[in-house]
């Protein structure tokens, strides 16, 4: 898949100000969360070769990539799904490189995926409940008003009753963000939330993700949806071979040589 940049102007003036709003200069202290020389192969393919990261408390981290780069996998290195070759895992400085999915949820790690499958079955609030009560370890009735709260910060109040399996992808993408958030995460991975909506709809996403800041949370965000994703984070980071390529100021690293030459004919109007 082809990046989509756009230029911030055209965006309009929403966008710029959630973007100074979501910015703030965060101290890199002991991180919240760390990658310590991190491998994976499958077979001959190398997905991650001695990787650090280091995420900031309060910190909103960009990853891009190729397709096939490995950018979800570290999120599953991250959250559980996938086990290292070697290397560790560290949240709050914990060793957590063996611990299972659901006990890093339930410590802090609140996780949106590519493709969303929520439980198809069940209305969109008992989906948000399922994930406040077990990921969050809550009662389940302690939980209800702060599902509804996400569900109406999510655009989603409207569709509470509604069958999970009948949302459109666009509404099952927002349950995806809203069941994180519902685990009451302190790093919450984004993957590819912004793909498929309209500009309109990208700039009440840059909104919500500033306010989530603001509540605390530090943020991993991988996405193809480049101007959104430039307007909600502090550094940039580029997944190429198994390698970090570039790490920085995000419109430094966007318009770096070697970043253009990966994504080749990529306009960078940033």
């Amino acid at each position: 898949m082809t990046p989509r940049v756009g230029n911030l102007s055209a965006v309009g003036n929403d966008i710029e100000s959630a973007a100074r709003a979501s910015r703030r200069v965060t101290a890199m202290n002991a991180p919240i969360l760390a990658l310590d020389k991190i491998s994976k192969r499958f077979g001959a393919i190398v997905i991650a070769e001695g990787v650090d990261l280091a995420l900031a408390d309060g910190e909103a981290l960009g990853i891009i990539g190729p397709n096939g780069a490995g950018k979800t996998t570290l999120f599953g290195m991250v959250s559980g799904t996938v086990a290292p070759d070697s290397g560790r895992v560290l949240y709050d400085g914990r060793d957590i490189t063996r611990a299972a999915p659901a006990q890093r949820c339930r410590m802090g790690i609140g996780r949106s995926f590519q493709i969303p499958l929520p439980f198809s079955g069940m209305s969109v609030f008992e989906n948000l409940v399922v994930a406040a009560a077990f990921g969050g370890r809550r009662r389940e009735h302690d939980v209800y008003d702060r599902c509804v709260d996400i569900l109406d910060r999510c655009g989603l109040a409207e569709k509470a009753n509604r069958r999970a399996g009948s949302l459109t992808l666009i509404d099952r993408k927002r349950l995806e963000l809203a069941r994180a958030l519902a685990t009451d995460p302190r790093v919450l991975l984004l993957d590819e939330v912004a793909g498929g909506l309209t500009e309109r709809e990208c700039q009440v996403l840059v909104q919500l993700i500033g306010d989530i800041r603001r509540g605390g949370v530090s943020i991993i965000w991988i996405e193809h949806v480049v101007h959104a994703l430039l307007a909600s984070i502090d550094r940039l980071l580029v997944l190429h071979n198994g390698r970090f390529i570039a790490e920085g100021d995000p419109h430094t690293v966007i318009r770096s040589p070697e970043v253009a030459e990966i994504y080749m004919g990529m306009e960078t109007d940033v």
